[in-house]
């Protein structure tokens, strides 16, 4: 085999491999994009609003007294 020949192979398998790799691509963005069009028509990408479950409630927390343990904290530390 010459240089020729194994340069012409080479060639050829790089331009094999770009376009099975290409065409995988092309193949993944259609399904894709099918996929995107099943689930938006099916109503799948909506999230419900769940009415039965309550939230959690933080508490409610006193701002006054909040600075005055703070204040009372600094107060003792010196």
């Amino acid at each position: 085999m010459t240089i020729a020949e194994m340069l012409s192979q080479s060639i050829i398998l790089t331009l094999l491999g770009m376009c099975v790799v290409f065409s995988f691509l092309v193949i993944m963005i259609i399904c894709m994009n099918g996929l995107r069009i099943f689930v938006h028509a099916t109503g799948l990408d909506k999230e419900e609003a769940k009415t039965d479950v309550a939230a959690p409630v933080a508490p409610a927390v006193d701002q006054n007294a909040v600075v005055a343990a703070i204040a009372t904290a600094l107060h003792e530390k010196n």
